[in-house]
């Protein structure tokens, strides 16, 4: 009889038992939704224990051109602010060589690499969209520098270069007493080149008297293709009274076409206030005149401390951070501190 007890209340157990299997496994099965919401849970726990509120640890930054001193100097603004952050942080700049496809990779590899914050100058404000947008869906900070983006991004800190194109060419108008012809050699189509020259374009239509014999010539925002530009234009146009460069390194270049073609009845205003426009200027053989100096440096130093700020959980009174830039000329460089 005890034998018979014991062996039914097995019995009862194992249904019971295996009742219970059969509805755990049933559950799993038919909650796929659960499952999934828990793999996301975890991995989004995964991506933001890479990178604690409060503690900023690493930055990546995508360049044009490390080539460009403007370039290098964002490189070391960046790297002097995370210094003065401590915490050991770790920068890794890196250059694209002005080609979206090896930007977007690079920002990708960021991304991949759980870096905490991600401030670039994009070189396709267009085209770089999807790899900012992956980034930030993980929870990575992206800051855009210099040049604008199509893009949701934390924060964009830029030179006014439309202040810079306005100020470069009333320049050109006021030396030239709003008389004569004008080139601007354009380059690369950054929102930060295209915006230059529109405020060029406003400055010098306030003068009927100036005429634009070329303004669609891109000398690629570097000394070669400033050379090659300009060599070409002074071949093909026998009197130029002003040129305006997007950017320095392109007026440098345009500057040396000008000893090669000695031709000296005009003048150059560039933009940046680079350490390369300060030797052309102080060079009285030269017909480098003047720049609308930015402050890359500053720039990048501004970026990583709103970077630091956010991931420290402070709200930005506005993401849009505008800094002013400054005319640097032959009468005013001695006082110019440059980059």
């Amino acid at each position: 009889m005890n034998m018979k007890k014991i062996l039914f209340a097995a019995s009862i157990l194992g249904f019971v038992g295996s009742t219970l299997v059969a509805c755990t496994n049933d559950s799993q099965n038919g909650n796929t939704a659960s499952n999934s919401e828990t793999n996301t849970a975890t991995n989004t726990s995964l991506n933001q224990a890479s990178s604690p509120k409060g503690k900023l640890q690493t930055i990546g930054v995508a360049l044009g051109d490390l080539g460009n001193p403007f370039y290098v100097a964002i490189q070391k603004g960046a790297q002097e602010q995370a210094n003065k952050l401590g915490n050991e942080i770790k920068v890794n700049a890196v250059s694209s060589a002005f080609d979206l496809n090896q930007q977007t990779n690079q920002i990708e590899n960021f991304t991949a690499a759980n870096t905490d914050l991600i401030i670039l100058s994009a070189v396709d404000k267009k085209g770089i969209k999807p790899a900012i947008d992956r980034a930030r869906n993980v929870g990575r900070v992206v800051i855009a520098v210099d040049s604008a983006v199509d893009a949701d991004v934390d924060a964009m800190i830029s030179s006014n270069n439309t202040q810079a194109g306005e100020i470069a060419c009333k320049y050109i108008s006021d030396r030239l007493k709003g008389q004569g012809n004008v080139v601007i050699l354009n380059g690369t189509q950054m929102d930060s080149i295209v915006q230059r020259v529109e405020g060029c374009m406003t400055s010098l239509a306030k003068y009927p008297g100036i005429k634009i014999v070329s303004k669609d010539q891109n000398a690629e925002g570097t000394r070669d293709g400033g050379l090659r530009v300009m060599t070409d234009l002074l071949t093909t146009f026998p009197k130029i009274d002003a040129v305006f460069a997007t950017n320095d390194q392109s007026g440098v270049g345009a500057d040396l076409a000008a000893k090669q073609a000695k031709r000296k009845e005009f003048f150059i205003v560039g933009v940046d206030g680079s350490p390369d426009a300060t030797k052309a200027m102080e060079d009285k053989n030269g017909v480098f005149f003047a720049t609308a100096a930015q402050d890359p440096a500053g720039m990048a130093q501004k970026a990583v401390e709103v970077g630091n700020d956010i991931i420290q959980g402070k709200k930005l009174e506005s993401p849009n951070i505008l800094v002013p830039v400054k005319l640097v000329t032959r009468e005013n460089l001695s006082s110019y501190k440059g980059w």
